[in-house]
């Protein structure tokens, strides 16, 4: 789901003053035919509800998977997707391009 980012940043801290355990998950980098550009968004909650967007919806179950974990341990993880990875034709990245998110959790 796409969003502003202010539209996102509200829910992130509404989730958090909710109590939810939140991730924010951010594209750093981009290569090549990426679908959405460095700076895009999405944050995620300890149940999996997202709002935003990191790659158009290609990558975003692995990226909320990621986030969950991320909530859990408190660990930030920096994730790759790329059309040569095996990974990105598993989730759906045939763009051709390749993308960096960083995941953190939301304290």
């Amino acid at each position: 789901m796409l969003a502003r980012d202010e539209d996102i940043l509200e829910a992130a801290e509404a989730w958090r003053k909710a109590g939810r355990g939140v991730a924010l998950a951010t594209v750093v980098e981009t290569w090549g035919s990426a679908p959405r550009p460095v700076g895009s968004n999405l944050i995620i909650d300890e149940d999996g509800n997202f709002l935003g967007s990191v790659s158009g919806g290609c990558v975003e179950g692995a990226v909320v998977a990621e986030a969950v974990d991320v909530i859990g341990s408190g660990e930030p993880k920096m994730l790759e997707f790329g059309v040569a990875d095996s990974t990105a034709w598993e989730v759906g990245l045939s763009c051709g391009g390749r993308i960096c998110v960083y995941v953190e959790k939301v304290d």
